[in-house]
């Protein structure tokens, strides 16, 4: 059986490169699909103009009954790849799992939480607008709890440079469609599979094809893409962050320190605490930014770290197809050895000590399969100012700390999701009012709870478009 093949796509038309990519299997070596790749001057040229005339007949009511239909079709329906060659879900889910790393059991998760997206869409775009009327972006102009409004695309095409570390990371990108701004993606390395399975998804569903772009290519198409597009999205680490803090048309999505904090008032009910806390570090493999890297607490730090690296350490890698699979293998194994180092030299470092070594069989990097991974690590820190207290890696890791409840606001830093375990009102005030929690969880709900109604990090309507003032005789 011939090897998968995804074209290039140019404004919806599968375009066929002279240059390709393999991918290949991060389990057997083996050939596992084939890309076409597209250089930064095609990119170049072909959105020279972008406009986003193609949904000047379509209104959001028609494209949230779209990506309804859409959802379905991702889930059930074998849809096209390249050279007239089609892909069913389970096909999917295999090329994805050879690739990437990543078990079918996560993928199907992954799988399902799309779906939602797809077919959440009304209550995504109410939360990011702020329950106003769809048609006011059709017409341009409406009314707003009795308030004229108006508001204007501020950008023709939004740009998405995508990472391969899970397929989740597109839900982000997908209400762009309902919002009618058209989408120039560039997918990850070794994860293709997913953001071109969407886009035929939303084609299929009759969303116009001339609404996505699609162009697998390296560090200058990607650049090519950041600087055609008003409006850009991109994933990495914190020197992305750090490169385009400055740019108020790229929105980065770095790394997330996502914490769990436990007030005074709480603390000593840690142990009905535990499978929560465990959940938010290890869910989908550790690879989110909504995953914890930090449980910081006012005592019992010893015995929470201990309790948890117990649970975690029976998390080991199993056979893809397992569906009780949890971890993910690295289609890089390099990067997984960094990361190993990183720690094994971080716990050189007086006042740090990774407490799953006591209960696991063997090292942190490990194979199976001819696969790579990094096994579960709970690292217990003496302060705040230690190396890897503050840390975040692409498998479930955290730290535990002792921090008084009294400093935790000013020590934890920016932080994408908080779960607060307190019933203090006084300290759940303060933690409203800091800066640096982007999302709040107030009570036992892990970090990796996502409300549809509510913007993941930063809000993409809010992004996409600027209210104008209007007056009408």
């Amino acid at each position: 059986m011939a090897t998968p093949y995804i074209p290039i796509l140019r404004k919806g038309q599968p375009y066929d490169s002279m240059d390709r990519n393999e991918l290949k299997s991060v389990r057997s070596g083996e050939a596992a699909g084939t890309v076409s790749m597209a250089n930064g001057a095609l990119i170049r040229r072909d959105l020279r103009k972008p406009t986003r005339d193609m949904f000047a007949d379509v209104t959001v009511t028609q494209l949230l009954d779209m990506s309804k239909e859409a959802g379905r079709l991702f889930m059930e329906a074998t849809l096209p790849l390249g050279n007239g060659t089609t892909q069913t879900p389970q096909e999917y889910i295999e090329a994805l799992a050879a690739t990437s790393g990543l078990p079918h059991s996560l993928i199907r998760r992954n799988m399902a939480k799309i779906h939602q997206v797809f077919t959440e869409m009304p209550t995504i775009l109410k939360g990011l607008t702020r329950g106003m009327d769809p048609e006011i972006l059709d017409k341009g102009y409406g009314k707003q709890d009795g308030v004229p409004v108006s508001y204007f695309a501020v950008t023709n095409a939004l740009g998405i440079v995508l990472p391969s570390n899970s397929p989740g990371v597109n839900s982000l990108w997908m209400p762009a469609i309902a919002l009618k701004v058209p989408v120039i993606l560039k997918p990850g390395r070794e994860e293709p599979w997913t953001p071109f399975r969407i886009v035929q998804a939303f084609i299929a569903a009759g969303v116009p094809a001339a609404a996505f772009s699609f162009y697998p290519t390296d560090h200058d198409g990607s650049n090519a893409i950041m600087e055609v597009c008003d409006r850009a999205v991109i994933f990495g680490d914190q020197g992305t962050v750090e490169r385009y803090a400055s740019n108020p048309g790229v929105q980065v999505h770095g790394p997330g320190w996502s914490k769990v904090i436990i007030g005074d008032d709480c603390i000593e009910e840690w142990p009905e605490f535990i499978d929560l806390i465990a959940a938010s570090i290890a869910d989908n493999g550790g690879r989110s930014c909504i995953n914890a890297s930090a449980v910081v607490v006012p005592r019992y730090g010893d015995e929470i770290a201990t309790a948890l690296a117990q649970k975690l350490a029976v998390i080991a890698p199993r056979e893809s197809t397992d569906p009780e699979a949890g971890l993910a293998g690295f289609a890089n194994p390099k990067m997984a050895e960094m990361m190993d180092s990183a720690i094994t030299d971080g716990l050189k470092t007086a006042g740090a000590e990774d407490i799953t070594a006591r209960y696991r069989t063997g090292d942190r990097l490990t194979t199976r399969d001819g696969s790579t991974y990094l096994l579960p690590t709970v690292v217990r820190c003496s302060s705040f100012e230690h190396p890897l207290a503050n840390k975040e890696y692409l498998f479930p890791y955290a730290s535990v700390v002792e921090v008084p409840q009294t400093q935790m606001l000013e020590k934890i830093g920016p932080s994408l999701v908080v779960t607060a375990l307190t019933r203090n009102d006084r300290f759940i005030g303060q933690i409203l009012a800091s800066p640096h929690v982007e999302r709040l969880n107030i009570g036992p709900l892990p970090t990796t709870r996502v409300e549809w109604d509510q913007p993941h990090e930063g809000n993409l309507f809010e992004f996409l478009y600027r209210r104008r003032a209007i007056q009408r005789a």
